[in-house]
């Protein structure tokens, strides 16, 4: 008994672990709260367009084929540009949190009846007003599912980014613990990772619901 809570003591220092899950969180929070606000103001953007604009297959692959490489893949050109670093983590969470939210923006911005749209217009409702008092509001249930896609995006990407070249966070932990061949350590850091996500999907899921309760239906 005596062995195992030193060998506990020595190889799980709560110290260590905590820190290293604030630097993964807030490296999340930071990169994917910076993709909302673009991706929506971008995704609401697209969605102003006038139709024959969008409409033609060269706008249309600008907005939509950045999609489709994985984050990861942005890796060694984000290090390159922005160094080993906080920044680099950022980037990369942003790269992973962003098409999800944009493409679920312009995605809930098309879907707007027409009849709501009409109605707008027949009360002079234009230009930035239109958007933000009839298009953000109906789009809201698609933004946040964009938000959930982007949370989730985005902690994959942090873990990683840390792991390839972090020095600090979870990733970070599950490279070094490998390397020191402890891996209960890494399943440790891998538990964490499930849990901390699990938290940041369901909290986007409550804020959901605060924000937009009329997007649920009562129970009686």
């Amino acid at each position: 008994m005596n062995n195992l809570i030193g060998y506990i003591v020595r190889n799980y220092d709560p110290g260590i672990i905590l820190t290293n899950c604030l630097y993964s969180l807030s490296r999340v929070l930071i990169g994917v709260l910076v993709a909302v606000l673009f991706g929506v103001v971008l995704g609401l953007f697209r969605s102003s367009l006038p139709v024959k604009v969008k409409k033609i297959k060269i706008v249309k692959f600008l907005f939509d084929a950045p999609k489709f490489p994985p984050p990861i893949a942005w890796i060694p050109l984000v290090i390159f540009l922005t160094g080993i670093g906080e920044m680099s983590a950022y980037v990369i969470v942003f790269i992973g949190a962003f098409s999800p939210v944009f493409t679920s923006t312009y995605e809930g911005a098309e879907s707007v009846p027409l009849v709501v749209r009409n109605t707008a217009k027949s009360m002079e409702v234009k230009g930035w007003k239109y958007l933000w008092l009839i298009i953000f509001p109906y789009s809201l249930p698609q933004i946040f599912t964009g938000i959930r896609s982007g949370i989730s995006m985005g902690w994959m990407s942090v873990i990683a980014a840390e792991m390839i070249s972090g020095q600090s966070g979870l990733g970070y932990s599950i490279s070094l613990n490998d390397l020191n061949l402890q891996y209960d350590l890494v399943v440790l850091d891998i538990v964490l990772i499930g849990i901390i996500g699990f938290f940041l999907f369901e909290g986007a899921s409550y804020l959901e619901k605060k924000i937009i309760p009329w997007n649920y239906k009562t129970v009686a």
